[in-house]
């Protein structure tokens, strides 16, 4: 349901099953180059959320990222500038619209890739 919400407000917006996918397509130019924003849950299968974060900021230091999950969890070195955090359970609307304000506050209002 959100992935239908994210789509009807931004141009493309990708899926992906597992982190290492999303790790593998940061590093195709022709996909990393449109990558706007990423939205993560905190607990992923294999890595864990703070070590994604934390990879795909050594390959795309300023990308932002939303977190689905509670800050407290996370080391505090994982909760750089480009991380923000809304709690697991937020309704989609909810997710769509921060997605759209950290979007925004980076300059991005449209033609934006979100994975």
């Amino acid at each position: 349901m959100c992935k239908s919400l994210l789509e009807k407000r931004f141009a493309d917006v990708k899926r992906v099953a597992d982190p290492g996918e999303a790790l593998c397509l940061v590093e195709q130019p022709q996909f990393a180059c449109d990558l706007s924003l990423v939205i993560s849950r905190h607990r992923l299968p294999g890595i864990g959320g703070p070590a994604f974060v934390a990879e795909l900021h050594n390959r795309m230091p300023d990308l932002p990222v939303l977190v689905l999950g509670d800050a407290g969890e996370w080391p505090t070195h994982s909760k750089g500038e480009h991380v923000r955090f809304m709690p697991s359970a937020s309704a989609a609307e909810d997710i769509v619209s921060a997605a759209g304000q950290i979007l925004a506050s980076n300059g991005i209002t449209d033609g934006s890739r979100v994975a």
